[in-house]
């Protein structure tokens, strides 16, 4: 088995319950708008939504433009005109407030934290991952956080990487492995620059991607089988 020295984690759906967190801050925006929100309404969002940032991890897009045109998009379905970067913006701050946990990512981050080099990769908005992380008390287990705002690229794409990659002392791709739910980004994106990937997978969802990830778990505990974490710890 490959002995692993640095490993790579996604945010949403893998470490934070994003699902979670959009849910409540759907909810909150729509409140303050004083329109109910329907299950119709929601699934309309998150179809846009998805698909905005897939065009984003494409490269169509740019950040700005998936955040700020994604609610305006949404209520022309209804025939409703809205300033969509008010509505973003509102969204926001509702949004920075979840940082509901993935079942047993805070105990599996903290064993981790101690045998390897962690190392958060994520596309989204900067402040708003560096909240929910804080929040949720796993800031601080990770020696950096990589998110797509800052570094100028989006995951799956190489210069992503590429410039991750130089910002770790002494790094070596052979010896690193990233987990994440998103085939699209986190195991193509591992597979362009010929790193180990893991998929995480709790609702056990076909690939019909074209991608191979290296491992596939469907619960995080499961991670710790693949890194050999329990043979470093018998040898401290």
């Amino acid at each position: 088995m490959k002995e692993y020295k640095t490993l790579f984690f996604d945010v949403d759906d893998t470490l934070l319950d994003f699902a979670a967190a959009e849910k409540l801050a759907l909810q909150l925006l729509f409140e303050k708008q004083n329109i109910p929100l329907t299950s119709d309404i929601e699934e309309k969002y998150k179809s846009i939504n998805q698909g905005l940032w897939k065009r984003f991890e494409d490269g169509e897009l740019s950040r700005d433009e998936v955040v700020n045109t994604r609610f305006s998009l949404l209520f022309n379905q209804y025939g409703i005109e809205v300033d969509g970067t008010i509505l973003e913006k509102n969204y926001r701050s509702f949004l920075e407030q979840g940082h509901q946990l993935v079942n047993g990512a805070f105990e599996l981050i903290t064993e981790l934290s101690s045998h390897y080099d962690l190392y958060i990769v994520t596309n989204g908005v900067s402040s708003t991952q560096d909240k929910r992380l804080r929040a949720s008390g796993l800031h601080p287990l990770f020696k950096g956080i990589f998110v797509s705002e800052d570094t100028g690229f989006q995951k799956p794409m190489k210069k992503f990487f590429d410039y991750v990659f130089a910002r770790i002392p002494q790094f070596k791709v052979d010896h690193a492995l990233i987990i994440g739910d998103s085939l699209s980004a986190d195991i193509l994106g591992g597979e362009l620059v010929g790193m180990d990937t893991c998929w995480f997978n709790p609702n056990m969802k076909p690939n019909n991607s074209g991608s191979s990830p290296t491992f596939q778990i469907h619960k995080l505990e499961e991670l710790k089988q693949i890194v050999s974490v329990r043979d470093k710890i018998g040898a401290c």
